[in-house]
């Protein structure tokens, strides 16, 4: 006879099996030096802004191997869910929390494609003013610094074979 509990134990969350990528991408994005050094603003929406930026660099490296395209969307799913969970830590309500996710989903989608087309220094300098620091450009020095950060983490990524970095617990290079 089944036992109860397996009659109603669920299947584990496969998303969980990207979740140390997924905190390592949120790490890269804390890290001070984007926000010190880069002078990236350190609200809200800059800290969102750089998570979508490593995000986007981590997702075009695992869209290079067909065999990951699983890892990508259990990994945007993670995205969304811990979106909806610091909206909702925050204090907004349900009717609020879809519509912030969808244009946050949104956001992610229009900086993948500015991040994935920013392959030359003029390009990626332009989608880094325009979604780092809303349009109004930084300094020279943090300007440059950010998209040297960017190109080193980049490289990095683009070295390490998509199977270990799907399951990593920290990404490869690109921190001061």
């Amino acid at each position: 006879m089944i036992s109860l509990r397996k009659l109603f134990k669920s299947d584990p969350d496969p998303r969980e099996a990207r979740r140390p990528l997924w905190n390592a991408v949120v790490a890269t994005a804390r890290q001070p030096h984007w926000y010190e050094e880069g002078g990236v603003p350190d609200t809200l929406d800059g800290r969102f802004d750089m998570v979508s930026l490593i995000l986007a660099l981590v997702l075009h490296r695992i869209d290079e191997d067909p065999d990951a395209v699983r890892a990508g969307v259990e990994l945007t799913e993670l995205f969304v869910s811990d979106m909806d969970g610091q909206m909702r830590q925050i204090g907004f309500g349900d009717m609020v929390v879809g519509k912030q996710i969808g244009r946050m989903v949104g956001a992610l989608g229009g900086r993948l494609g500015a991040y994935k087309a920013a392959d030359g220094s003029g390009e990626l300098r332009a989608a880094l003013v325009r979604n780092l620091w809303r349009g109004d450009a930084p300094g020279e020095d943090r300007l440059a610094y950010v998209a040297a950060q960017v190109a080193a983490q980049r490289a990095a990524l683009a070295a390490t074979p998509v199977a270990e970095l799907i399951v990593a617990d920290r990404l490869p290079g690109g921190s001061a």
